[in-house]
C-alpha cells in the first residue's frame, strides 16, 4: 500500500494514476441518581462539531519497505514491541482510537500462519521467526489503551520482486508456480484461479479466526496498477474459467468483486462483530465516462485495476469505506471538495460507514501542501457532510513528522477531546445495560475510577463541581475524558487530567461495535490533593450476595438503578451483603440508598463489618428513601470482604429492602 518516500513524492498528475503506494443534597462524595440525564434525545441537543463524540481516528502504520514498523529487519523482538508501543502512544497523544496495522504485506505473515511464512518485513529472512507472536502482542497492547486494531491485509501481492526463487522454500507460490504471475517488477497472486482466491481468504480468515481484531482492512492493490507497455499475462487464465463473461475486463471485475464477497461472509461467519473495510482509489469512474461518476478527470479504479468500490458499498460487503482522497480542495482533476460529497453520495442511505484517507504524507511538498491548515481544512469540509465519520491518515510516519506543524493544527482544531469509534447497529449488537462506577479514588496521578457492568468498554465523562448532569452534556466530546476497554465486564481508568478541584464523574458502558449505554449514576469526587476514596455497590453488582430467600423487583421508581432486593422479616438473620475492596484501615463514612414506602419495615437492622465486630444500625425504611441516608462513621479494616449487611431480624412487620451502598474515605 505504501513504497519508499521518494516513490510518494510524486507530482499531483502522477497521483492521479497511482493509489495510495503501498441526589440534591450536595457533600464532600456524592452520588446522584441520574433520571434527567437518562432521558436525553440528540434532538434536543446542539453538540459542538468541533468536539464530536462518535468518530473514527486512525493511521496506517506500514510494514512493506519497512516505512513505519519495524523500522528495519531484523530487530530484536525487544525493539520491535518498543517501537510499537511507541506508535500507540502517538495515537493517544493525538486522540486517535484506531491503527490500521499491515500484518500480510507480501503473502506473508506477522503471525505463526499455517498458510504462509513469516514475513521478510520483520527478520530480513522470509520465514524466520521474530521469536514472539507480533500480532498477538500488538493486538493486546491496542486494546490495553482501548485503542481499535484493524488488520489490514494486501489480498494479491507476493514479492516486491520477480524471482520465485527468492521466496522461502515452504512460500505457496513455490510450491504452485502457476498460481502468480509477474507485473512491473513484482509477483502477484492471480486473483483468476478460484483456487487462488480460496486460498487467499483462508490466509486472511486465519488472524481473524485466530486473534482478537477489530476489522479486517484492504487496499487498493487488487489487480495491478497499469503499466506502459505491459499487458496482465492472465489470458489464458480467461480462456480457462471466463465462460459466460463478454470480455476479460468485466471477469476480471467480477474476480475482485466474488474476493470482496466471499470474504464480508467469511468474516460474519466467524466473527459478527469484526469490521471490513477497504481504502479504494479514491476515483471510481469520472462523470464523463459514467454518469454516476464523479466530476474528476484522473485514473479510474473500476477499470484500471479492475475495483467496482461503488458495487461493494451498494451490495453491503463492506462495513467502511476508506476511499484515498489524496487530493487537496481545488484540485483541477480530483478536488477534494468534489470527491467527499460524491462519496458521501454513495453511502448515503446504506449502512457503510465513509472514513476519508488522508494523505499526510503529502505535507510539505509544495503548494497548498506546505500549510499548516491543509487538513484541518479537509476536516472543516467534512462537517457539511454528515455521512462522513472519520479520518484514516497515511502514514504514521508523516503524522508523528507534524512537517508545517499541520498535524497540530489538526488536533487543535479537530481533536482536542477524545472520540468513541461510531457505532455499527446493523452489525446486530446492542446498547448494554447502565453500568456503576463502583470506585472513585484520588490518587497522586488523577482520579481513579472502577467502572462494573456489562460493556465491553466504557465511556468516562467528567463535569465540574458537585452537579447534576444535563442530557445534552453526553450529547458530544465536550466532558468525555476517555474510554477504557473491559477486563471481563469491569474496565479501570485513571483521570490523569485531574486537577484538584471536585469533580462529578458519570459512565457509560459501549457493546463490543460502541453502541451506548444510558449513563450511571453520578460519582463525586471532592477537591484536595491527597488521597481519597468512594465505592458504590449496589444489588445487581457481582459484590452482592442474598439467599434465595430475597425476591428482586423494580417496582418503585425510587430504587437505585435497575432493580432492588426485598425479603419478609424472620427470627434469623439471613443477611443480604455488600462487599468492597477496602484500600486501607481507616474511618469510612456508610451510606445506605432503598425505596421507602408505608409497607415497608420500619426496623431494618443494617449490619457494618467493623475492625471491632459488626455494628447494629437500624432504620426505618418507611421513609427517606429515593436518597443516601447516612448510617455514620465506622472504622473498616483493609481487605476484600463484605462490608454491609442488611438483616431480615427484625420484630417490625414489612419487607426489608436491600438496594445499594456507599462506602466513602476523606
Amino acid at each position: 500500500m505504501a513504497s519508499l518516500r521518494a516513490i510518494l513524492a510524486v507530482t499531483a498528475t502522477t497521483l492521479l494514476t497511482t493509489g495510495l503506494v503501498g441526589a440534591a443534597a450536595s457533600s464532600n462524595a456524592t452520588t446522584h441518581h441520574n433520571s434527567s440525564a437518562a432521558q436525553a434525545t440528540p434532538q434536543q441537543c446542539t453538540p459542538d462539531p468541533a468536539t464530536p463524540k462518535q468518530q473514527f481516528r486512525a493511521m496506517w502504520i506500514t510494514s512493506v519497505y519497512n516505512i513505519d514498523w519495524p523500522s528495519n529487519t531484523g530487530l530484536s523482538a525487544a525493539q520491535q514491541q518498543s517501537e510499537f508501543r511507541a506508535w500507540l502512544d502517538l495515537a493517544e497523544e493525538r486522540n486517535m482510537n484506531a491503527v490500521v496495522v499491515q500484518i500480510r504485506p507480501t503473502a506473508d505473515a506477522f503471525w505463526p500462519s499455517d498458510h504462509e511464512p513469516w514475513s521478510h518485513w520483520l527478520t530480513g529472512t522470509q520465514g524466520n521467526s521474530p521469536g514472539y507472536d507480533p500480532l498477538g502482542f500488538m493486538v493486546a497492547e491496542a486494546h490495553s489503551r482501548d485503542i481499535e486494531f484493524h488488520a489490514w491485509f494486501n489480498p494479491y501481492r507476493v514479492a516486491t520482486h520477480t524471482n520465485r526463487n527468492q521466496l522461502a522454500a515452504s512460500h505457496p507460490v513455490r510450491q504452485n508456480p502457476d498460481w502468480a504471475f509477474a507485473y512491473n517488477g513484482q509477483l502477484y497472486y492471480n486473483p483468476g484461479i478460484p483456487t487462488v482466491r480460496e486460498f487467499v481468504i483462508d490466509a486472511m480468515m486465519d488472524a481473524v479466526d485466530g486473534y482478537d481484531i477489530d476489522g479486517v482492512h484492504f487496499d487498493d492493490y487488487f489487480y495491478p496498477y497499469p503499466a506502459s507497455g505491459q499487458n496482465i499475462p492472465d489470458q489464458a487464465t480467461y480462456d480457462q474459467y471466463g465462460s459466460g463473461f463478454d470480455n476479460i475486463h468485466d471477469w476480471r471485475r467480477n474476480n475482485i468483486d466474488l474476493l470482496v464477497e466471499q470474504m464480508s461472509d467469511r468474516i460474519k461467519a466467524s466473527k459478527s462483530h469484526v469490521k471490513f473495510g477497504i481504502s479504494p482509489f479514491g476515483i471510481w469512474r469520472n462523470s464523463s465516462t459514467d454518469s454516476n461518476g464523479s466530476d474528476t478527470s484522473g485514473l479510474q479504479s473500476y477499470d484500471a485495476i479492475y475495483a467496482d468500490s461503488r458495487k461493494w458499498v451498494l451490495e453491503g460487503w463492506l462495513d467502511y469505506v476508506t476511499p484515498q482522497i489524496y487530493w487537496e480542495i481545488g484540485h483541477s482533476a480530483a478536488d477534494y471538495a468534489v470527491l467527499v460529497p460524491w462519496w458521501s453520495d454513495v453511502v448515503s442511505g446504506t449502512d457503510v460507514h465513509l472514513y476519508v484517507g488522508q494523505g499526510a504524507y503529502k505535507i510539505g511538498s509544495g503548494g497548498p501542501w506546505n500549510s499548516a491548515s491543509v487538513l484541518s481544512d479537509h476536516l472543516n469540509l467534512n462537517r457539511n457532510h454528515s455521512e462522513v465519520l472519520g479520518d484514516v491518515y497515511f502514514s504514521a510516519n508523516d503524522v508523528r513528522a507534524n512537517r508545517h506543524g499541520a498535524i497540530d493544527r489538526l488536533v487543535n482544531d479537530h481533536y482536542s477531546r477524545p472520540a468513541i469509534s461510531p457505532a455499527m447497529p446493523h452489525l446486530g449488537s446492542s446498547a448494554p445495560n447502565t453500568p456503576t462506577i463502583s470506585d472513585a479514588t484520588r490518587t497522586g496521578n488523577g482520579v481513579s475510577l472502577t467502572i462494573d457492568g456489562a460493556g465491553s468498554s466504557y465511556a468516562i465523562y467528567r463535569l465540574d463541581g458537585d452537579t447534576t448532569a444535563d442530557p445534552c452534556d453526553f450529547a458530544d466530546a465536550s466532558n468525555l475524558v476517555g474510554t477504557t476497554r473491559a477486563d471481563g465486564s469491569v474496565g479501570t481508568f485513571t483521570d490523569t487530567t485531574a486537577g484538584d478541584q471536585t469533580y462529578t464523574y458519570y459512565a457509560t458502558a459501549l457493546s463490543r461495535n460502541h453502541l451506548e449505554s444510558e449513563p450511571s449514576d453520578a460519582v463525586v469526587v471532592p477537591a484536595g490533593a491527597g488521597d481519597t476514596w468512594s465505592a458504590t455497590v449496589d444489588t445487581t453488582s457481582a459484590a452482592f450476595t442474598a439467599s434465595e430467600s430475597w425476591g428482586s423487583s423494580s417496582w418503585s421508581s425510587e430504587r437505585f438503578g435497575d432493580s432492588y432486593r426485598f425479603a419478609e422479616p424472620v427470627s434469623a438473620s439471613d443477611p443480604a451483603w455488600f462487599r468492597a475492596e477496602i484500600p486501607a484501615t481507616a474511618d469510612y463514612r456508610v451510606e445506605v440508598w432503598y425505596p421507602s414506602h408505608a409497607d415497608y419495615n420500619s426496623s431494618t437492622p443494617y449490619l457494618i463489618a467493623t475492625t471491632s465486630g459488626n455494628e447494629t444500625v437500624t432504620v426505618d425504611q418507611r421513609t427517606n428513601g429515593g436518597r443516601w441516608v447516612d448510617l455514620g462513621t465506622f472504622r473498616l479494616p483493609a481487605g476484600d470482604g463484605n462490608v454491609v449487611g442488611v438483616s431480615r431480624w427484625s420484630a417490625a412487620s414489612g419487607y426489608v429492602v436491600a438496594d445499594a451502598v456507599r462506602i466513602t474515605r476523606f
